[in-house]
């Protein structure tokens, strides 16, 4: 079975629904392992690397959670099969660029994903729709003990389990959230709340993670480090602060919808205008357009259109799920002009957004009072 016909349609990816979905996109958590006696990946030459995969790959395909999962080298796999996979967040960018002695190994249900020799030996994800930090913790702790099992894995009782980037020492733990917060960027809050988490010890990163723009008003929150604390302390204190950007953001759309309404429907308005009749769109443009028309189809905006539309449209409109539709090469101006065509034919049946009445001059008071 090819990757694209294991990976789950776009459509059906978008309607994969969690708790707070409304805000919270997808939670993550990651965790970095390395084989004891073996060079880090980035240090290891290809035999190396070629060896330590043939230790790990049988021990992570042996997993229970891994029946019928979709197992390959990262050489095997072309360079738009590789962009997908980042585009869907289950591999890394750096992961995109490995060759030979490199793997991924993906599960059914697309949960659990873990790369081989990316910067470290080991690089495992879970990963589900809505805010459910605390359930994608206990489910990649279950693959790690039943592979620390298996494998040996380099750790010392003073540092923890050791990591390429010293960041990682200890639990090598990585606990992150997808989070949409539109209302938080119109009310021009966010460098205020991004500021905060700062302080907490926590980082906010854009849509590809570190070094990335927020596109789509689109950010990830995540710990920083990872010696010196509990595996479930982190958990448990990331749960905290995105449940308060979460009541953040909810205030903001209702202070915004309250105060100045006119100005939320005018930027949802233009989103759907452009959106709907633009014949040339750069990816940036459009992630940030659908942000807004993804706004208004949480508001009620579109009668019933589900905002799973708005989640299908983010995939379909990334370069290589563009160039998935196609079979030759296309040049960045030809994707702009097939991006636009796709959007307004997906848009074709979509309504203008329907604004709420304006609020008519208050009645005269006839009660005589002052």
């Amino acid at each position: 079975m090819t990757l694209h016909q294991f990976l789950l349609p776009p459509a059906e990816a978008a309607k994969r629904a969690g708790p707070h979905d409304r805000i919270v996109m997808s939670s993550r958590v990651r965790l970095a392992r390395n084989l004891k006696g073996f060079a880090f990946p980035g240090w290891a030459k290809k035999a190396e690397r070629v060896r330590a995969c043939d230790v790990l790959r049988p021990a992570v395909e042996g997993l229970p959670q891994m029946a019928g999962a979709f197992a390959e080298s990262m050489e095997a796999l072309s360079p738009l099969e590789k962009n997908v996979l980042v585009e869907r967040h289950l591999i890394s960018r750096e992961h995109a660029a490995k060759g030979a002695g490199s793997g991924i190994v993906l599960s059914r249900d697309h949960s659990l994903c873990v790369m081989i020799n990316e910067e470290d030996h080991l690089r495992m994800q879970c990963l589900c729709p809505g805010m459910q930090l605390q359930q994608v913790w206990m489910a990649i702790d279950q693959a790690d003990t039943a592979l620390e099992k298996k494998l040996d894995y380099a750790f010392t009782a003073e540092l923890g389990y050791l990591t390429a980037c010293p960041t990682n020492l200890g639990t090598g733990i990585r606990v992150s959230a997808m989070l949409h917060l539109p209302a938080l960027v119109l009310a021009e809050q966010i460098n205020q709340i991004i500021q905060a988490v700062n302080k907490l010890g926590l980082a906010v990163r854009g849509l590809y993670g570190e070094g990335t723009e927020a596109l789509g008003n689109l950010f990830q929150v995540s710990n920083q480090m990872t010696l010196g604390e509990a595996e479930a302390e982190i958990v448990d204190r990331l749960t905290k602060v995105v449940a308060q950007i979460i009541e953040h953001e909810e205030n903001a759309r209702a202070s915004l919808l309250e105060k100045k309404p006119k100005s939320v429907f005018n930027h949802i308005g233009r989103a759907y205008g452009i959106l709907a009749n633009a014949h040339s769109i750069t990816s940036k443009e459009t992630m940030n357009l659908l942000s807004l028309f993804r706004l208004g189809l949480e508001q009620g905006l579109f009668g019933s259109v589900p905002h799973s539309l708005a989640d299908e449209l983010f995939l379909l409109t990334q370069p290589a799920h563009l160039q998935l539709r196609f079979s030759e090469k296309l040049a960045a101006e030809e994707r702009d002009v097939l991006r636009a065509d796709m959007v307004r034919e997906r848009l074709r049946n979509v309504n203008r957004p329907s604004t709420p009445p304006a609020a008519g001059p208050a009645a005269p008071d006839k009660s005589g009072a002052p």
